[in-house]
């Protein structure tokens, strides 16, 4: 029985970090994917300043508002996500605890 225990054993350890690896990418994806319209909210504000001034006008309080905020939003989902990958990596750094001896 000691061989099985320890191929469980093995196999839990080997399915705990594919498990981890996953929840990592995941994690990164949706940095990404936030970023990505973090962005977007930021090319927006640029153009819609651009077309302000280049039409000679000052550019509308309310869209540079919600464009800010809009850009300010996704930016703050991606340092949160951003700390949690980091705590996720703290977290499993840490060394595997030593296999049981049979």
């Amino acid at each position: 029985m000691g061989l099985w225990d320890k191929l469980s054993t093995e196999l839990r350890t080997a399915g705990k970090a594919a498990q981890e690896a996953l929840d990592e990418g995941k994690i990164r994806l949706e940095i990404f994917r936030v970023r990505q319209l973090a962005d977007k909210a930021a090319q927006a504000l640029g153009y819609a300043i651009h077309r302000a001034r280049k039409e000679g006008k000052e550019a509308d309080a309310d869209t540079i508002a919600r464009l800010e905020s809009t850009l300010a939003e996704h930016e703050a989902e991606a340092k949160r996500l951003e700390e949690a990958l980091a705590a996720n990596t703290a977290a499993g750094a840490a060394p595997p605890p030593p296999p049981p001896t049979a």
